[in-house]
């Protein structure tokens, strides 16, 4: 994993040997040659005093932007996917499956699926035009994606139009082509415009300058799967036995009231939401119509193997809704082994609760204590529920108010971090949940309150 001491250790190294990169690693090349290209990109420097929040470039209009997209090398030329040709989506799905991040044993891979590609890139708003393929002239072969989805950011008190970015994948063989920054600019080009000009993208790579950073926890579901396929190990003095127990969960969840999401619903639980939110420094803003999609996504799913975002809401006796719940499954593919050929992953979406409305402090102690006693509960009935659905384990990263319940619920900490990047824009540092020491904070919490999948 990349940080900000790696980088500095790269930049003495390069220093030594007199700027040749020859005598540089391949990925140490890289990570110099990606550090370059960002030195040209309206970003937030390493260690940059922010004085004042807000764009770092302005004073652009969509006529300033060329027409015409970047140059590619001969052999390659753009193309734009059509999410609802089932033909493109399938490029799509096996760009992404074969050659999107694995971890760094090449043990599993992210497992797309097309209900997954769906949900995440046909939000309100989507276009065509920001779904952007590379492809092969002579074989049509997509060998490059990047896309984005149009996105209301509050950062504290300002709210900009903004985009999100994600799937940036180039397939493996190419990767010496540089073609990652003509895809950036592209995207940039594109977006630009439709005359908006900020981006929120993250990535697990330590890049100029992260306005935030969160870390993975890891809730395990199915104890013994996990272990089979070296996804977690053996403690010390541990048997297979005790930790099966450790993680056992109730078959049935308990908070009363709790079912599932409804259309009816959601005037309801958006007022509850968009209070909840207001707690953070860094939010997306939903618009009924998003929040549909968002959070109850595509009703002709009736399989349950293939249904991706879950939500739920706690209905009390007299009939108000107290809560909401919800989490997203997004699978693995486990590589060269034998036995086991995918794993259930649920991940922890968003959610908001009353329990501490009455304080309007976000920080008091009974508030806290409040909020802290039901989130335990409803998350514990997210990993009950997602358990049901096969999943083998369930993450969730150190934003929100998620340090409140972590250590309760056991989830372990993991070795990936997150980071929050805003394009075009400044702005001060915002809490990740995190102390220096990369434990979790309960004290401060997170301000970060935008869930990227």
């Amino acid at each position: 994993m990349s940080d900000p001491k790696k980088l500095e250790d790269l930049l003495k190294l390069l220093s030594m040997n007199n700027g040749d990169m020859s005598k540089l690693t391949a990925a140490q090349r890289k990570e110099m040659k990606d550090y370059k290209f960002w030195k040209t990109q309206p970003v937030a420097k390493f260690d940059e005093d922010v004085k004042e929040e807000g764009p770092i470039h302005g004073e652009k209009t969509p006529d300033d932007i060329p027409d015409q997209p970047l140059p590619l090398l001969a052999e390659f030329e753009w193309c734009a996917i059509d999410v609802n040709n089932s033909e493109e989506l399938e490029d799509v799905f096996v760009l992404l499956n074969e050659n999107y991040v694995e971890d760094r044993d090449a043990s599993f891979r992210f497992n797309y699926t097309r209900e997954f590609f769906n949900w995440a890139l046909k939000s309100p708003g989507w276009l065509a035009e920001w779904h952007i393929g590379v492809r092969v002239k002579t074989t049509n072969k997509l060998i490059a994606f990047i896309s984005a989805i149009p996105v209301k950011l509050r950062v504290r008190e300002k709210v900009i139009d903004s985009v999100e970015i994600n799937f940036l994948c180039v397939h493996k063989q190419l990767r010496s082509k540089r073609l990652t920054p003509v895809l950036i600019k592209e995207i940039t080009r594109r977006v630009n415009k439709r005359n908006i000009w900020h981006a929120l993208y993250t990535a697990g790579v330590v890049l100029p300058s992260p306005v935030s950073t969160c870390r993975y926890a890891h809730r395990p579901l199915n104890w013994n799967k996990l272990y089979d396929v070296q996804f977690t190990d053996l403690p010390p003095r541990k048997t297979k036995a005790e930790m099966v127990a450790k993680y056992t969960l109730p078959k049935n969840t308990k908070t009363k009231g709790l079912r599932l999401l409804e259309e009816k619903d959601v005037d309801e639980v958006m007022v509850l939401f968009n209070k909840y939110q207001e707690r953070f420094d860094m939010v997306q803003q939903f618009s009924k119509e998003e929040f549909i999609h968002w959070f109850i996504g595509d009703k002709s799913i009736t399989d349950p193997n293939k249904k991706v975002i879950f939500s739920y809401v706690v209905e009390n006796d007299d009939g108000k809704i107290s809560d909401l719940i919800s989490f997203y499954s997004l699978p693995f593919t486990i590589l060269n082994n034998s036995q086991y050929k995918d794993l259930g992953i649920g991940y922890l979406y968003y959610y908001a609760s009353d329990a501490d409305f009455k304080y309007e402090d976000r920080y008091n102690k009974e508030g806290t204590a409040a909020l802290r006693s039901r989130l335990n509960s409803l998350v514990q009935d997210a990993c009950v529920i997602a358990a049901q659905h096969k999943m083998d384990v369930f993450n969730a990263l150190t934003s929100q108010d998620n340090t409140l319940f972590l250590d309760d619920l056991k989830f372990g900490p993991g070795d990936g971090f997150l980071n929050f990047y805003l394009f075009n824009y400044r702005a001060f540092p915002i809490t990740g949940g995190l102390k220096d020491d990369k434990t979790y904070d309960t004290e401060k919490r997170s301000n970060v309150g935008v869930v990227m999948l």
